[in-house]
């Protein structure tokens, strides 16, 4: 029933593996069970384009958008420059995704400006793996930025079991006053407020009209009326 569809895989991390911490290879190896995921890497451990697009052919992804990550508390850090390559190769298929920490990066715009030069779409927020508040009056000029631009935020709403994470800036309801005051601002919230915020991230999504959800990570169980992985909105091309 989907045929004519396009499909957008909204949430793909592809780092270089030396880039990130040995508890995120872990639950990697856990969670892919028999899928042969490194096939599409090379013996240095970078991803190598033809194979990573043929993996995501193969999937019945059309779209795919490449999250970098700065987390050195928790992954690590996995800098956007190690996605290029992967959208040099078939940037009709991969999407570039912008993410800032405010404990590495000021001016925060001047950074998100920096990548958003590469050509990023949107912007992610890890507040969990980052250790900061995404409602931080701080944060506000970015928001502001982003809705003037019009690049969504992708802010990861939930639980996360690396360690150095801080869960407690996963929950949905510290965006609260920036969603109502950024009206123009599409936001998403990753993982649906994944643990024991779904029904909060739900009810935003439901009564705030530039919420969205992404369900990635979700259980079934959790999401029993959802038929897809992610709820995609209209990202701009820069």
């Amino acid at each position: 029933m989907f045929d004519n569809r396009l499909v957008i895989d909204s949430h793909v991390h592809a780092p270089h593996l030396d880039s990130v911490r040995p508890e995120w290879l872990a639950w990697a190896n856990d969670f892919s069970r028999d899928h042969d995921w490194l096939a599409a890497y090379d013996s240095l451990g970078v991803p190598v384009p033809a194979k990573f697009d043929q993996l995501l052919a193969a999937q019945g992804v059309d779209r795919a958008l490449l999250f970098c990550e700065y987390s050195p508390r928790s992954t690590g850090i996995q800098p956007i420059e190690h996605l290029l390559h992967l959208v040099d190769y078939n940037p009709a298929r991969f999407a570039l995704v912008a993410n800032i920490n405010p404990h590495l990066h000021f001016p925060l715009v001047k950074e998100l400006d920096r990548q958003l030069d590469y050509g990023a779409v949107a912007l992610k927020l890890h507040p969990v793996h980052g250790n900061f508040d995404p409602g931080d009056k701080d944060l506000y000029p970015v928001y502001a930025h982003c809705a003037e631009a019009g690049v969504p935020v992708i802010f990861h709403s939930g639980i996360s079991s690396f360690p150095g994470a801080r869960t407690t800036f996963g929950n949905p309801e510290l965006l609260l006053d920036a969603v109502d005051y950024f009206t123009d601002l599409q936001f998403v919230f990753a993982h649906g407020g994944r643990g024991w915020w779904y029904e909060v991230a739900a009810y935003m999504a439901q009564h705030k009209s530039n919420v969205w959800l992404d369900l990635a990570g979700c259980r079934q169980k959790n999401c029993p009326n959802i038929t897809s992985t992610s709820t995609s909105i209209g990202l701009p091309r820069r």
